[in-house]
């Protein structure tokens, strides 16, 4: 069932992924209409839509996915057809310390949201609607280094509060579909990079403390693996799921780029090594601290799927995508050091501790 987009509510578009759809967005439908709701927690940030906040046909509302009036107001108002759902708690070394959150927002949220759609789109007799849930690849579990990347069909496994948050909000869309007919799809993604990235994540705390001569911790060997995706790749993705993809279908969007922790910090420190000279050689900087509980070795997503039926490809190599990140990230100093306060830097220190292994 091909759907064409009119009106957007994008639940968590001040979050990282969230403001680069955005952006995306706007670039590729420049007559589209956007309406972000945003609760503006830690990891979201206002200033990430700073170059749309002048376009009439975009509308910030700082709220909350739990409040079910106002996301059913906002559908009526804004003659919402479409919800792009990233709004979530995702960060698992916060999970592990803070469940409760996690369950609150990815589980009960997602069921605010769609309590919502269902009392103003399936019960008013809409019928051009679509509900975009973006999930991740940690729902499946983890994977042993020789295996097969996860498909769409294996079981869920999750192994972390975050991930078995993911996993229930995933369930809970699908039988909304099932029971109702609502017109659903699912994405789960492999680790996003990019602009605007909270800088807690590896990809760019490694780049800001080889700025500032810090510590770039590395949790136990370093030997996890992950398939990283660059976020506009992740956006077109799902934008074709949006358009073309299959009504209660679940897609995986992947890079086929799966690395070690290790090297994705060794590779940063010697691109920064380039742009750094004066703090070279930046990989003197590593240092291993203790694993965090129930560290997933490996995860990486078989994309097959969204390339044979809506012929998707990433446009980004790793070497393109990282060098545009980097780059972002020294031109924008001043957006990450404004969130990087004295909260925060009490949360790595909570998180990371420099134990030498």
């Amino acid at each position: 069932m091909k759907h064409s987009p009119k009106s957007l509510l994008v639940t968590g578009g001040a979050g990282f992924i969230g403001s680069n759809f955005v952006h995306y967005w706007f670039e590729q439908y420049p007559d589209g209409r956007i309406v972000v709701l945003d609760a503006l927690t830690y990891a979201g940030n206002r200033a990430n839509l700073a170059a749309v906040e002048g376009n009439s046909k975009f509308r910030f509302v700082h709220g909350n996915i739990l409040n079910t009036t106002l996301v059913e107001q906002l559908l009526q108002d804004e003659q919402i057809d479409t919800i792009v759902h990233f709004a979530a708690e995702s960060h698992v070394d916060r999970s592990i310390h803070g469940p409760d959150a996690f369950l609150k927002t990815n589980i009960n949220g997602t069921h605010c949201l769609l309590k919502a759609v269902k009392k103003i789109w399936l019960d008013q007799g809409v019928e051009n609607h679509r509900f975009h849930h973006v999930s991740t690849d940690e729902v499946y579990g983890t994977l042993e280094p020789d295996a097969a990347p996860f498909t769409e069909n294996h079981q869920y496994l999750p192994n972390s509060p975050y991930a078995a948050s993911k996993a229930g909000s995933d369930h809970i869309v699908r039988s909304y579909h099932h029971t109702y007919g609502l017109n659903t799809t699912t994405s789960n993604c492999s680790n996003n990079y990019g602009s605007y990235q909270f800088p807690e994540k590896l990809i760019p705390l490694v780049i800001a403390n080889c700025l500032d001569g810090k510590a770039l911790p590395v949790y136990g060997d370093g030997r996890q693996i992950r398939d990283w995706l660059y976020v506009d790749d992740h956006n077109r993705g799902i934008d074709l799921i949006i358009r073309n993809g299959c009504v209660g279908n679940i897609y995986n969007i992947g890079g086929n780029n799966e690395w070690t922790n290790i090297n994705i910090v060794t590779l940063i420190c010697e691109l920064m090594d380039q742009h750094h000279p004066q703090g070279a050689p930046h990989k003197n900087l590593i240092t291993h601290v203790k694993d965090r509980a129930g560290h997933d070795r490996r995860y990486a997503v078989d994309a097959g799927k969204i390339t044979r039926e809506l012929g998707y490809m990433p446009v980004e190599t790793f070497e393109s995508g990282i060098r545009k990140t980097i780059d972002w990230y020294l031109e924008n100093e001043q957006w990450w050091r404004r969130v990087m306060d004295g909260s925060y830097q009490d949360w790595i220190e909570k998180n990371y501790v420099y134990n030498q292994q």
